[in-house]
């Protein structure tokens, strides 16, 4: 069930059941699918030393994301931009994909797409923070300049 704000914005009611143990089992279940994907599965198992401790960061970072915990304590850009010259923007659509078969399977319909919606909204955020550069701006000297 969701509520519709004046600004468009749908929130989650309570009547969704998102919850850390379920949240637990989400992270697992998705990144098990993310490590053994033929293309994101080199480069986060390359990043990634010790899966238990990450996954629970993971999980940590979702609670606070959709139960606003406060559990998180990273940086998601900086964390990310270390793997730029890995990371594609047509990757955040296969991760996306992958997230939505694991939301789907692991959560109740209404669950899966709140979780869908914030993950979609993540990556958008990440890919502009990642690749998104103004091409140049104009020279002082630029004759097309408006007086």
């Amino acid at each position: 069930m969701y509520l519709q704000c004046m600004n468009g914005v749908r929130v989650v009611t309570s009547t969704t059941k998102i919850d850390e143990a379920g949240l637990a089992r989400l992270v697992d279940a998705f990144y098990a699918r993310v490590r053994a994907d033929a293309e994101l599965g080199p480069i986060f198992n390359d990043a990634i030393d010790d899966w238990p401790h990450h996954l629970e960061k993971l999980t940590a970072f979702w609670s606070s994301v959709m139960l606003t915990s406060g559990r998180y304590k990273g940086q998601p850009v900086p964390a990310h931009m270390k793997h730029r010259s890995r990371i594609t923007p047509e990757l955040f659509d296969r991760w996306l994909g992958l997230w939505k078969q694991a939301t789907d399977e692991q959560m109740e319909p209404v669950a899966a797409l709140a979780l869908q919606e914030k993950a979609a909204r993540i990556a958008e955020s990440l890919k502009l923070a990642m690749f998104f550069r103004l091409d140049r701006r104009p020279d002082a000297g630029d004759s097309r300049k408006v007086a």
